[in-house]
């Protein structure tokens, strides 16, 4: 190889710790129990008998993930809209079957970019890589190339940890990219033993290099290489929003305590005898044997009074309350830990307005990203088409009703703009179908702009 391809950015190497350690606290479950090592910390001075017991009875409550997980799921309620404006109706039909099938797996368009979604939330960053189908002959026509299928776009998605160094232009944008993949592989199914496969890709604003660990394995003009930019996509979450960030180290200090509290009762049920006395004592205790004692002597049980239990308890509760609330869902986390205080009518509201403009946020990022990815894919295919992403800003099975009556006033408002009638048609339209097939809300689309 003619330069180092293994060589790490210094922000890779920076985060690279934190994203595997949010990986685990998002996946939870048996993921987080194998590597319960790395985050339950050991007492001072602690036999390591009593910690590799510990170790084993540790238990994981993991409200990160579900806060997450309700991010991507309400975000995505309500598909984005996607439309395609052009007259090529070949380039409609492609873009309607991409929309279904975006990376050849099956993936459809809305569960690709939820994937983006969540990863972004995970590690901050993810990544889509737009490719085409590689062919020995180059096609001299379009129609060569629809029909060897070398025009059918896809999309690729990376994870934080799979873009191991970059450089960046002065505008901000890719200067050239690498990205590592490992995959365990056996080439025949009588092999006895399996192979970790490790490739590097590279990627400048016109070329590709692809290389395995004997050097090059492919090379070429990728499939932006006409519109001079990397076909490789960033989607990166602000530091504000990033919530395994924001979460991360109040979770596992809920995990600490909460395990170590329940050690503590775990312990506190095998309660040690106490027997007070002057005398010497050599008696055995036990289940099975008794003990003698004199007139002066008293026995009794070790027992905690119970009032750090309370202090644990109480800190565990405010810990899941302040998880919640850096991840601007404090009326979630004040409902689930039942406190005792309770909030205003006007504050809940306050709470949920505060939560709906970071899905807002979040839905702006999506939309933008949605658009630069389909856009880049209709330059490069030269299919002249305009692409537009709407919706993702309400967020309320109730919210489609407020609006509708919003667009009737609206309406009767009487502006005299056929092409404001159309969009407020298309857009409700859109809205209501969100799950319905890309071809048809096309149809829909030009039905309404032909009335």
């Amino acid at each position: 190889m003619a330069f180092d391809i293994d060589q790490e950015h210094p922000e890779y190497v920076a985060k690279k710790a934190a994203w595997r350690r949010y990986r685990d606290l998002y996946a939870g479950g048996e993921q987080f129990r194998v590597n319960a090592a790395e985050y339950l910390i050991p007492r001072q001075r602690e036999p390591g008998e009593v910690y590799a017991e510990r170790l084993c009875r540790i238990f994981y409550e993991n409200y990160v993930g579900s806060i997450v997980d309700w991010y991507a799921a309400t975000l995505f309620r309500r598909e984005p809209a996607i439309t395609f404006d052009g007259h090529d109706d070949a380039s409609r039909t492609f873009f309607a079957a991409m929309v279904e099938d975006c990376d050849r797996r099956g993936t459809s368009l809305a569960d690709f970019f939820r994937r983006q979604f969540t990863e972004s939330l995970v590690t901050g960053t993810s990544y889509v890589l737009v490719d085409f189908p590689r062919v020995k002959t180059r096609p001299g026509t379009r129609g060569e190339e629809d029909a060897s299928g070398a025009s059918r776009a896809y999309l690729v998605e990376y994870g934080a940890d799979d873009v191991i160094n970059w450089s960046l232009d002065e505008y901000g944008n890719f200067e050239w990219v690498v990205i590592r993949t490992k995959q365990i592989k056996k080439d025949r199914v009588e092999d006895a033993e399996w192979r970790t496969e490790t490739k590097w890709s590279y990627y400048d604003k016109r070329t590709y290099r692809i290389y395995g660990e004997d050097g090059i394995i492919d090379q070429g003009n990728h499939a932006l290489a006409k519109l001079g930019q990397t076909p490789l996509f960033a989607l990166r979450i602000p530091e504000g929003l990033w919530m395994l960030n924001r979460a991360g180290s109040l979770q596992l200090e809920h995990f600490n305590k909460s395990n170590a509290l329940s050690w503590a009762l775990t312990m506190g049920l095998f309660a040690m005898p106490v027997v007070y006395s002057d005398r010497e004592w050599s008696q055995m205790v036990g289940e099975s044997y008794y003990i003698q004692l004199g007139p002066q002597d008293r026995f009794g049980w070790t027992e905690p009074e119970g009032k750090v239990y309370q202090i644990a308890a109480d800190n565990l509760v405010r810990l899941r309350e302040e998880i919640y609330r850096v991840c601007y869902l404090s009326q979630a986390g004040v409902e689930e830990s039942g406190s005792a205080h309770s909030q205003s009518a006007l504050s809940k509201q306050m709470d949920f307005s505060i939560t709906q403009e970071v899905l807002r946020g979040y839905g702006d990022a999506l939309k933008e990203q949605i658009r630069r990815v389909l856009r880049a894919t209709a330059a490069a295919r030269e299919d002249g088409l305009e692409v537009s992403v709407t919706g993702m800003d309400e967020f309320d099975i109730a919210d489609f009703g407020t609006e509708l009556e919003d667009a009737k006033q609206l309406l009767t408002l009487g502006v005299s703009s056929p092409t404001l009638t159309k969009e407020v048609f298309k857009k409700l339209a859109l809205k209501y179908l969100c799950d319905s097939r890309q071809d048809v809300k096309d149809r829909i689309a030009d039905e309404i702009e032909g009335v």
